[in-house]
């Protein structure tokens, strides 16, 4: 029996979920409060140009981004060989193979200058240490401070993590943000067994979409019913499913449906779940989340020769002071944007502002995040060119926090959603934020809603 199944949220979660639900058979609306579905997978024009302005890159190595790509028909691009820098203690320093910012190699560490003498000898001393009884979970911070010293956090781990969390080490879960370097660790020696891993991989680690990953919402889209611009206040459950009020406090419009799927943020999903849900709203309640920036650069071509072009960009521990956390040089790791932006004579380069607690990426105007940008990038690069155009994009509480614990707040927080027939979340904030574990946690919504049969029962 076809069942009239509600997603609230238009980000790749919600957009995912809904298409397996009618590739299920089933009729499905979709509800986005903002005027264009995608979330952080957007593009805008920069000099004329249309590149990302948010997530740019998915995991390759993980199967579900680049599948679902393909299944609606996109092509995939992977990055140059330019490598990352870190840019710390006054240089731009090589990034040593890692897990996360874990070193795995002691020649690459020493070589890359990025440790003090005093921070090395420390490192150099992991191999001596016996393996970790991990108790439940602890934080990324403290268990690398264990094995290699404090500077490894700092000036490795750090600069790692707050590119994919804008989170704080010593606060972010070991088991939720990095669940490898916990297996690692209990088996003893990182350094040993990062020795045994092949240096070189027949799988480039991450894919893009030539045009932009802004493409994939989209195609995602097409065949979906999706209504944007609509604000969902409230849901309630009915004896025959669900009522999910919308709209306008003084025009509000009453939408039924047998299911919901909740693929919103961790505090509007708390607020839907208030009366449905109340201890899986408490934990989703207590999920922070970080703000940050996206400043897009176009430069001319001409101007940019400060760039080293065998460079993909660079890293930003906090410890260093800085303002930026990170630079992407757009045009040398991607061939597309390289190739669009000469058709114009520009070449395009991002930065990236803001973690957990840090007001800098809400609060400083436009053109004060692009000078403290072009600051940071002359004393890192030398760049001393003046931009064609420029493009900022803010993610206010874009990125959940994963907390010590999170594992076991998730798994109450589904527990309590299961509690209630015809309803299931998804997104960011319970198994990764990275593309490809969003979108698993929508397929994951969708196939507990249709249950082993695919017959939804409600």
């Amino acid at each position: 029996m076809v069942k009239r199944v509600v997603v609230v949220g238009g980000g790749v979660a919600g957009l995912t979920a809904a298409r397996d639900l009618v590739t299920a058979g089933h009729d499905v609306v979709l509800l986005e409060g903002s005027d264009h579905v995608g979330g952080k997978l957007l593009r805008d024009e920069v000099g004329g140009v249309m590149v990302d302005v948010g997530a740019e890159a998915m995991l390759n190595r993980r199967p579900e981004g680049v599948a679902l790509a393909r299944a609606v028909g996109l092509e995939l691009e992977h990055p140059t060989v330019a490598s990352s820098r870190i840019w710390t203690r006054g240089a731009l320093r090589p990034l040593p193979r890692s897990l996360m910012g874990v070193p795995l190699d002691l020649e690459q560490l020493t070589a890359s200058g990025v440790l003090s003498a005093e921070g090395l000898e420390r490192a150099r001393r992991e191999p001596g240490l016996p393996p970790e009884v991990v108790d439940g979970d602890v934080s990324v911070g403290d268990l690398v401070a264990r094995r290699f010293g404090d500077e490894v956090v700092d000036r490795l781990v750090e600069p790692l993590l707050g590119g994919v969390y804008a989170g704080h080490a010593r606060e972010l879960s070991a088991r939720a943000s990095v669940p490898q370097l916990v297996a690692y660790a209990e088996r003893g020696s990182l350094l040993e067994q990062g020795a045994a891993i092949p240096m070189t991989y027949d799988t480039p680690v991450f894919a893009g979409i030539p045009g932009g990953m802004g493409l994939l919402p989209a195609a995602l889209a097409a065949g979906l019913v999706v209504r944007t611009g609509v604000t969902v206040r409230g849901l309630t459950r009915t004896p025959t499913g669900f009522e999910v009020l919308t709209g306008p406090t003084p025009d509000l419009e009453t939408v039924c449906a047998d299911a919901v799927v909740l693929a919103t943020p961790a505090a509007p999903t708390a607020r839907l779940l208030a009366d449905l849900a109340p201890t899986a709203s408490a934990e989703l309640a207590g999920i922070e989340s970080a703000s940050m920036a996206v400043v897009t650069f176009a430069f001319s071509s001409a101007g940019v020769a400060a760039i080293d072009t065998g460079s993909s960009g660079f890293l930003v521990p906090p410890v260093d002071g800085r303002r930026i956390k990170a630079s992407t040089f757009s045009f040398a790791k991607w061939g597309w944007v390289r190739e669009a932006g000469a058709a114009a004579g520009l070449v395009h380069l991002r930065t990236s502002l803001g973690r957990h607690r840090e007001a800098v990426a809400l609060q400083a105007s436009d053109e004060e995040l692009v000078a403290l940008s072009l600051v940071d990038l002359e004393a890192a690069t030398g760049l001393r060119a003046v931009p064609v155009d420029t493009h900022v994009q803010r993610w206010g509480g874009g990125l959940p926090q994963y907390a010590v614990g999170h594992l076991d707040r998730v798994a109450r927080i589904r527990a309590d959603v299961a509690l209630v027939p015809g309803l299931a979340v998804c997104g960011a904030a319970y198994d990764g934020v990275g593309i490809p574990a969003v979108i698993a946690s929508a397929h994951r919504a969708a196939a507990e809603l249709l249950g082993p049969d695919g017959t939804m029962e409600t």
